[in-house]
C-alpha cells in the first residue's frame, strides 16, 4: 500500500480528528510533528502553514474535512459515511457547526483558558472562559438536537461527524465548567460516554497529564 504521511501538531484537535479516522480504519501512517504557531510555520505541505496535512503517494491534501472524506473514500472499510442522503447532510452539518461555531468557544476559550494556559504557566483570562461557556450553549444545543434525531451522533454508529466532534468535546470537558455544562445536553452526553470508550478515541488521547473528563 502507498505510504500515508500525516503532518500535524500534538495539541491540535484537527490533527487528532484525522488520527481518529486513520485509527478507526486500521491504517498505518508516518507522522511528522509541525508547530503551526512557530515564528516561521512549515509550509511544506500546507500553503497557509497550518495543520494537519496528509501525503498519500504524490497527492497532498490539507483541510481536515477534505482529508477525512478522502480517507473514507480511498479506504472504504469500515465505511464512515452514512448511506442515507439526509444522514449525510446531517453529518456535514455537524462538521460545519463544529468548525464555524464550536471550535473557538470550546477549544480556544474554555479549554485554553480553563486548562491549557494554567498548566503551561501562562496567564488565563476568566472573561474569555465565561464568554466561551456562553457561546458554547447554542452550539451544544444544536448538536444535542441532532443527536436526539438519531441520524448521526448515534452511539451505535461511528461516522466522520463523530471523529470531528469528539476531540473538541474532549478538550471542552477537561475544564470543570465544561464538564458541568454537558449535563444539560443528555443525548450529546450519552454519545460522548460511548465514544470515549472507542479504541480510536483512547489511542489518540494526548497523554499530557491534563485533567480528564469524569461524569
Amino acid at each position: 500500500m502507498t505510504r500515508l504521511e500525516l503532518h500535524g501538531y500534538r495539541f491540535s484537535v484537527y490533527t487528532r480528528i484525522v488520527r481518529m479516522v486513520l485509527h478507526e480504519k486500521g491504517l498505518e501512517y508516518a507522522y511528522r510533528e509541525v508547530d503551526p504557531f512557530a515564528e516561521t510555520p512549515d509550509p511544506a505541505l500546507h500553503p497557509f502553514g497550518r495543520v494537519p496535512s496528509l501525503r498519500h503517494g504524490d497527492a497532498v491534501l490539507y483541510e481536515t474535512a477534505a482529508i477525512t472524506r478522502y480517507l473514507d473514500a480511498a479506504f472504504p472499510e469500515p465505511v464512515l459515511m452514512p448511506p442515507a442522503p439526509l444522514a449525510q447532510a446531517r453529518m456535514m452539518q455537524v462538521i460545519s457547526i463544529v468548525d464555524s461555531y464550536g471550535y473557538w468557544p470550546l477549544v480556544r476559550q474554555v479549554f485554553s483558558h480553563g486548562v491549557f494556559r494554567p498548566l503551561e504557566g501562562e496567564v488565563a483570562d476568566a472573561k474569555e472562559l465565561e464568554a466561551g461557556l456562553e457561546a458554547a450553549k447554542p452550539v451544544l444545543q444544536a448538536l444535542d438536537d441532532i443527536a436526539s434525531e438519531g441520524l448521526v451522533l448515534d452511539p451505535r454508529r461511528f461516522t466522520l461527524a463523530c471523529a470531528h466532534l469528539a476531540p473538541m468535546l474532549d478538550y471542552f470537558t477537561r475544564a470543570t465548567e465544561g464538564a458541568e455544562m454537558m449535563g444539560y445536553y443528555p443525548q450529546l452526553l450519552t454519545w460522548l460516554y460511548v465514544t470515549r470508550e472507542r479504541a480510536c478515541f483512547r489511542d489518540t488521547l494526548p497523554d499530557l497529564g491534563w485533567p480528564k473528563f469524569t461524569p
